[in-house]
């Protein structure tokens, strides 16, 4: 992916994210869209655009946030530098795969995340797991659905102009 490409895809998650979280129970997102475009970008373009794109989305998204500047940039970096390298080494074309990506990556950036807020005793978090587990299976099923929406947008435009040209 180009890097306008990329900061777009950061910028409407971002975007999306903000504005559907008020309309969530109790205004939490239950799904990170940020995260899920970060690691579809470290898949498909790998390990270091990853990282560089999860800096830049979780500072990003820290800035807009009421949190730690820099904890969801650190998290989101290793998360999307990981989840490229195994894109790379693993064949994750197929929707199983995939789905099973973007849980570990939801679980690993949790992980990350809320152990970094621990260790620095700048937050606790009581038993948040069901919550992160939901979170990992939205991400995931987003992230599929996300697959095959950009997957089948070179074969509508091609089916597209096909369709104009034989008139």
């Amino acid at each position: 992916m180009k890097a306008a490409g990329v900061l777009t895809a950061i910028a409407l998650a971002l975007a999306l994210q903000t504005s559907l979280a008020r309309f969530l129970i109790g205004g939490t997102a239950a799904l990170d869209l940020v995260l899920v475009v970060v690691v579809y970008v470290a898949l498909t373009s790998g390990p270091v655009t990853g990282m560089l794109a999860g800096s830049a989305a979780g500072l990003v998204q820290d800035a807009l946030s009421s949190g730690t500047l820099g904890i969801g940039g650190l998290a989101k970096a290793i998360v999307g530098f990981g989840a490229g390298v195994i894109g790379q080494q693993f064949i994750v074309t197929a929707a199983f795969p995939r789905f099973v990506m973007f849980i570990a990556a939801t679980l690993v950036h949790s992980a990350l995340f809320m152990g970094m807020y621990v260790l620095l005793g700048l937050k606790e978090f009581p038993s948040p797991w069901a919550a992160v587990l939901s979170q990992a299976i939205g991400n995931a099923v987003v992230g599929i659905v996300a697959f095959a929406i950009v997957e089948s947008l070179p074969g509508v435009m091609e089916r597209r102009r096909f369709r104009r040209s034989s008139r």
